[in-house]
């Protein structure tokens, strides 16, 4: 019998952050196998229904390879057994008006279907605000294709995150493969808990020995981890840098998409940006991702000049218009980090736009910024604390990859429930 790893060990795991406190108007969940889902997800599914989210439920395989020694005919059977195991675990989690989407793929051989995969997702993706599917490393090939594709499929406005299952059993607390650092937490209730026990009993075929008395594929010790009163998932951001296409796409349906000149969060935050300033009067500031202009014009009464660029021509013209005989300040069409001028800066302001940007795209800019700063120059960046789905990260991990440039030290630090703020100087 394989050794797994007991769930007392999983008590040394890290305390993690809460799940978001987000509504969601449609849920789009992949699973590779029926069970999966209920599983690594029951007790999030069912706070999602009861929220009132619409649920599609996409199932790549009827899992009918689970026992390899099995006939044709066997696994035809184990497959219609599974369909029906999944109707009956749907409805012991309250969720039987959720009818799933059967893609009928090879249970086991997901990896050589990968693009007829993508494509069935991205069919039905379209719509959804938040995409679940398998953690992208968990240890059954399955599991990975079918992260890989919903990754591939998801829309660029849907938060996607994943749930883990094979991870429990298979490898360890400290695995360093675990990236613990976009992992959140959702406590569950008693009554969210005995329905996904109810829902996990419904998969007999899974739970019990096999047809020739081959171990079953959820042993108890397997089991435990989901007894939890806790399910653990990490948000998978997209890999590249937020295109230049999506903010066009704002930019077009809305003069000001953000309300930056009307909205408290934005003018609450600005008033916060612009009293954190040590200095009161800068020779040069550069304010890449300008937007309409509404920051550049406060920014044009503090500045001898001012160079502010956004890559969106509408944006571009909007903050022109702002500042519109204030012959110091000039707005021109660039992204970061080629529109970064060479210096000296006496001060570069970054407003929600670091988050956007892929790993090498940040590095790329920050380097830019920091060799354009003369020394004693500010760098103010502020970010919204929410998790944007076009962000390739937060904005707590773009202010810990500026406090830890060597070059950069902080001097003033503003964090509250919405943003969070830091001027840090040149050394």
């Amino acid at each position: 019998m394989t050794a797994f790893v007991p769930e007392a060990e999983w008590a040394a795991r890290p305390e993690l952050p809460p799940w978001p406190a987000q509504a969601f108007e449609r849920a789009l969940v992949v699973a590779a196998h029926p069970d999966d889902e209920t599983l690594g997800a029951s007790g999030l599914l069912q706070r999602l229904h009861a929220e009132g989210t619409a649920v599609t439920l996409v199932v790549a395989t009827d899992g009918e390879a689970a026992f390899p020694a099995s006939s044709a005919e066997e696994r035809r059977e184990l497959g219609r057994i599974r369909r029906l195991e999944l109707a009956d675990s749907l409805r012991a989690q309250g969720l039987s008006g959720v009818e799933p989407v059967w893609l009928g793929l090879p249970d086991s051989g997901l990896s050589a279907h990968g693009d007829e995969l993508t494509e069935a997702v991205r069919q039905r993706a379209a719509g959804h605000d938040l995409c679940l599917f398998p953690w992208p490393g968990d240890p059954h090939p399955d599991h990975q294709a079918a992260a890989r594709a919903a990754i591939a499929a998801a829309p660029l406005t849907a938060q996607c995150w994943s749930y883990p299952i094979w991870l429990w059993h298979r490898l360890r607390p400290d695995d360093p493969a675990i990236p613990w650092a976009r992992a959140r937490s959702l406590g569950l209730t008693a009554a969210e808990r005995a329905a996904k026990a109810a829902a996990i009993a419904a998969f007999p075929s899974q739970v019990k020995p096999g047809p020739r008395g081959e171990d079953p594929i959820l042993p108890d010790e397997v089991l435990a981890h989901f007894a939890r009163d806790t399910e653990v998932f990490f948000r998978e951001p997209p890999r590249a840098s937020a295109p230049v296409s999506r903010f066009a796409e704002l930019y077009a349906g809305a003069e000001d998409p953000w309300s930056v000149g009307t909205k408290w969060y934005e003018r609450r935050k600005r008033a916060v940006a612009l009293a954190c300033l040590p200095d009161e009067h800068y020779g040069t500031v550069v304010e890449p991702g300008c937007g309409v202009g509404v920051l550049t014009r406060d920014l044009a009464a503090r500045a001898g000049r001012v160079l502010a660029f956004d890559p969106v021509p509408a944006a571009v013209s909007r903050a022109r218009e702002a500042v519109a005989g204030l012959s110091h300040v000039d707005v021109h069409m660039g992204s970061v980090p080629a529109a970064i001028p060479d210096g000296p800066v006496d001060l570069f302001v970054y407003g929600e736009l670091l988050y956007y940007l892929d790993d090498l795209a940040f590095e790329e800019t920050v380097e830019a910024s920091v060799a354009a700063l003369r020394p004693g120059g500010h760098l103010l960046a502020v970010h919204w604390l929410p998790w944007a789905p076009e962000a390739p990260r937060d904005g707590r991990d773009a202010h810990a990859r500026l406090l830890a440039h060597p070059a950069l030290e902080p001097l003033v630090e503003h964090t509250d429930e919405q943003f969070l703020l830091h001027v840090l100087r040149r050394r």
